[in-house]
């Protein structure tokens, strides 16, 4: 089978006469963002604007919204927008650019706020796509569910929608559908790819435990500074010794911290390391050999206690099932032509995209939509100046989203 252009037509043919609006409530979703789990006036609009269309939609969690459109028989098709901000000044030169604050949970201190990764984007492109599915029900048949995701940047918002019962809010779909804007793809085009897509990622916060002295008696410590710098440099042979040439890994120590006077060693030194991987046995290996370095060096230095692990803001791979993603493909392909089509390399950034539908037992796709006409220029994602261009990126975006899902919900034989 193959997607319907008559049914895709009809079910896009307003696209021209709310380009006006939609613009502009792009522009109030850009100018407005919020941090994760905070989504709350970005949810209200978002269910205002479900409402006016006449569509159901439920809370999930303090800030998370499930829209449901059931229109006969045939497949159940899910798409997910990640709706939050981040904790960047944005500085796009955009007339529309965020000037928002708001208090920052992890730090307790006031934080700019920006849409620097293009959820702004991802809110419009499922908004539209619904409200399209709604105002011509006659031109297609399943069920079209929105899945409204709060949290993203922290990798806590698909796991809380998971926690608050997502699952008996919608019917189980028959595929999950997600899109994200890049700059690393041609303006307004599509990439796809089969198999691992994004990395998993985890960071790790390790105290170090050191004896204080004073700088003039050396001898009478153990120096944790002495011992992060040693272990810094010995974390750099994971990759290069440890990993498989063939295999991705990346290991980064972001944030040293210790002590506050020349003369005083201090007590106590805290490290925050990143890694990421595709392939969750290499990152497995990762964290085993990360552990493994720090206490081996930590016991060379005589330190008083073992280190302390934390981990946190911890992504799953993702991980494209190869039946959905070439459906998808091949829809693309079909209605768009191959110039708008392309092959999406490995993005080594993370999502917790997979996470519901992993919950679920369903296969899944996910794919990119080029943002920048200027893409030699362009800055990537969260980088102060991510604000890809207006159009055709909000217009390219819901026309993916309707496209994809026509693989399942508007066909011919």
């Amino acid at each position: 089978m193959s997607i319907s252009h008559q049914s895709v037509r009809a079910i896009l043919s307003g696209l021209d006469a709310s380009r006006e609006s939609r613009e502009e409530l792009y522009r109030h979703f850009h100018r407005n963002p919020e941090l994760s789990l905070q989504e709350h006036e970005t949810s209200a609009r978002i269910r205002k604007e479900l409402v006016d269309a006449g569509i159901d939609v439920t809370a999930v969690g303090d800030t998370g919204l499930v829209a449901v459109i059931e229109n006969g028989e045939g497949p159940v098709v899910a798409m997910r927008a990640d709706i939050d901000g981040l904790p960047i000044r944005e500085d796009s030169g955009k007339d529309y650019s965020s000037t928002a604050t708001q208090t920052d949970p992890r730090s307790g201190e006031q934080s700019p706020v920006s849409h620097t990764c293009g959820h702004d984007f991802h809110i419009m492109n499922l908004l539209g796509a619904l409200q399209a599915f709604s105002s011509h029900r006659d031109a297609w048949s399943g069920t079209y569910v929105g899945v409204f995701q709060p949290a993203e940047e922290t990798a806590e918002g698909a796991r809380d929608m998971v926690d608050k019962g997502v699952d008996t809010l919608m019917p189980k779909p028959d595929v999950y559908l997600g899109q994200h804007v890049l700059a690393s793809l041609p303006g307004g085009v599509l990439g796809t790819r089969v198999g691992p897509t994004l990395s998993t990622a985890a960071s790790i916060r390790v105290v170090l435990h050191g004896n204080g002295s004073h700088g003039s008696m050396p001898h009478l410590g153990v120096d944790p500074v002495v011992l992060a710098s040693s272990i810094v440099v010995r974390l750099q042979s994971i990759v290069s010794r440890e990993i498989a040439p063939g295999e991705t890994a990346v290991v980064t120590v972001g944030s040293i911290r210790s002590g506050s006077k020349s003369n005083v060693i201090p007590s106590t030194a805290e490290l925050l390391i990143n890694t990421r991987a595709f392939d969750a046995d290499v990152s497995e290996h990762l964290h085993e050999a990360i552990e493994r370095i720090i206490r081996a060096e930590c016991d060379a230095a005589r330190c008083p206690k073992e280190p302390e692990f934390t981990y946190y803001d911890r992504y799953p791979l993702t991980d494209n099932d190869e039946e959905p993603t070439l459906a998808v493909r091949a829809a693309f392909e079909d209605y768009f032509g191959a110039d708008c089509v392309t092959d999406l390399a490995q993005v080594p950034a993370s999502e917790d995209f997979s996470v519901i539908p992993d919950e679920l037992g369903v296969p899944y796709t996910y794919w990119g939509l080029g943002g920048f006409a200027d893409r030699e220029n362009a800055p990537g994602n969260h980088n102060p100046g991510f604000a890809p261009d207006l159009q055709p990126t909000l217009d390219r975006g819901l026309e993916g989203a309707v496209v994809a899902a026509a693989a399942w919900l508007a066909t011919e034989k």
